[in-house]
């Protein structure tokens, strides 16, 4: 595994694959919360210690404070545990989607103490907020608050999710310190490389990116066949992310790219999902890629460990360019996190 450490604290660092857990919410297939708790064992043991949850993601805070308190019973009654922590505690990062209403402090205590119960801790290691209305400025008054607890010791960092450049640097310029903005970022997505990439490296700021592989389009499952109807499309990843590929290109142009993929993953003996991560894991400030995870479904952490063995050279960046400027890479928005509001 390889690892990010922030400069603003560099007692702090995480991998640079985060396990998504949003397919918890629903939209992905019947959830059996033993399967689910024991494939997340499963990508601890194999080295992905780390969870991107939220307070909306389902049973997966709860899940996860069940893995944290399983493992600390296994260490303390163990040493010799076949739980491998790699050295490092299993982390958990949260996100916090407030309803919006009156921002008190009382407010936002309860709602970070509820997640806090739900993850077994006494600290949120990184807390990513999210506001869908900017007219409406009480997301302020719920950041102040935020750094009260990250004060008292509640919270250790402070990111965001789905802001766009503007709203975030009126965020930083009023005093929060903010390490990680999480937002949509693929080949074909690339509305954070406009401004945002350029604001985040000026303030140290890292990009937690998600929906790398499309909600799984980029795979071979899809090279080479007709265009799926919206039945086809089985879980509400795969419907979102058909819809990003329709304002980028078409379906004829998301075969070129592939295909095109497809020939890079045999040049270097990986998937063409892989090359598709890699691109997006290769680029300056983005500090991890999050993979979805289909827990009690789906395990592709023996896969996920490939991408750390080969790297994409400038050929292989220009081909994969010259497919995907073909199309749309802003897909009609302006900025990041557009498609929320």
């Amino acid at each position: 595994m390889e690892y990010t450490t922030l400069n603003k604290d560099t007692s702090f660092r995480f991998p640079k694959i985060i396990n998504g857990t949003w397919q918890l919410s629903g939209g992905h297939g019947k959830i059996n919360i033993k399967h689910a708790f024991n494939d997340m064992v499963e990508y601890v043991n194999n080295g992905f210690n780390t969870f991107d949850l939220a307070d909306h993601y389902g049973p997966a805070e709860d899940i996860y404070g069940e893995l944290v308190q399983q493992l600390n019973r296994l260490l303390i009654q163990d040493k010799n545990s076949n739980i491998n922590l790699n050295n490092d505690k299993v982390q958990g990062f949260t996100k916090w989607f407030p309803r919006p209403g009156h921002m008190t402090l009382e407010n936002v205590r309860t709602g970070i103490q509820k997640s806090l119960n739900r993850m077994k801790l006494e600290r949120i290691d990184l807390l990513q907020f999210h506001w869908w209305d900017y007219e409406d400025h009480r997301y302020m008054d719920a950041l102040d608050s935020l750094k009260i607890l990250k004060e008292e010791g509640k919270i250790k960092h402070i990111g965001l999710t789905n802001f766009d450049t503007t709203t975030m640097q009126r965020i930083v310029d009023h005093g929060v310190d903010i390490v990680t903005n999480q937002v949509s970022y693929s080949i074909i997505d690339r509305r954070v490389e406009k401004k945002m990439f350029k604001y985040c490296k000026e303030k140290d700021i890292y990009i937690l990116a998600y929906g790398v592989c499309l909600g799984g389009l980029l795979s071979e499952k899809f090279l080479g066949v007709p265009e799926p109807s919206q039945i086809s499309l089985n879980t509400w990843s795969l419907s979102k992310y058909k819809d990003f590929v329709n304002r980028w290109g078409g379906w004829n142009l998301f075969q070129q790219l592939l295909e095109c993929l497809k020939q890079i993953g045999n040049k270097h003996s990986v998937s063409l999902t892989l090359v598709a991560i890699k691109y997006v894991l290769q680029k300056e400030m983005v500090g991890a890629v999050i993979i979805g995870c289909r827990y009690g479904i789906h395990q592709h952490f023996t896969e996920n460990k490939q991408l750390f063995s080969f790297v994409l050279d400038n050929q292989d960046i220009e081909s994969i360019d010259s497919v995907c400027l073909k199309g749309d890479c802003m897909l009609g928005w302006n900025d990041c996190g557009d498609e929320f509001r």
